[in-house]
């Protein structure tokens, strides 16, 4: 998988700090999205069902949720990356994520088939950072959503960060003691 550099300050709004700076600085960030997907579906699958539907507090999402989330949220910033990538002027809005939650229907799901979409979403994402052309990294794109002025290469980061930082959610928030 090739290498994509972690972006600069500047590339990324503020708050997506706490994503980008989940990884090193390897450049390995592709290599990194296939490794902890593998690491996230071998640990949700030594869970018990039971486990899956917890919420850790009131109004918070169960695992199941978290996840189709996860995809959700690929999804939507693989589109951007690649809406960038292609130097598309026009303004991308943000989304609700409580909304796509409470939507997603997560819970009334079989497991096997969350982790098929997990799985197909995430090598379309891999394949589709493997194949922009070099130049396509440093392009920043326009939005009015919560995550605007972002460059294409810090959007991948923002992927595997914003993952990662659910797989630590989960291990620290639903599976204490």
């Amino acid at each position: 998988m090739r290498t994509i550099q972690k972006p600069l300050e500047g590339e990324y709004p503020p708050y997506a700090i706490m994503y980008i700076k989940l990884l090193p600085d390897d450049g390995m960030v592709l290599q990194h999205l296939w490794d902890n997907f593998i690491a996230i579906k071998k640990l949700i699958y030594s869970l018990p069902e039971e486990t899956l539907y917890h919420r850790y507090a009131e109004g918070k999402w169960s695992i199941k949720e978290v996840l189709v989330h996860i995809v959700d949220d690929e999804r939507i910033f693989a589109y951007r990356a690649l809406r960038f990538a292609r130097n598309e002027q026009m303004n991308l809005i943000g989304f609700d994520q409580d909304e796509y939650v409470k939507y997603s229907h997560a819970d009334e799901r079989d497991l096997d088939n969350i982790f098929e979409e997990y799985e197909a979403v995430r090598k379309s994402t891999i394949a589709l950072f493997n194949g922009l052309p070099e130049d396509a990294f440093m392009r920043i794109g326009k939005g009015t959503g919560t995550f605007n002025n972002a460059s294409v290469r810090a959007l991948a980061y923002h992927i595997a960060g914003h993952e990662m930082h659910h797989f630590n959610l989960i291990k620290e928030l639903y599976l204490k003691d």
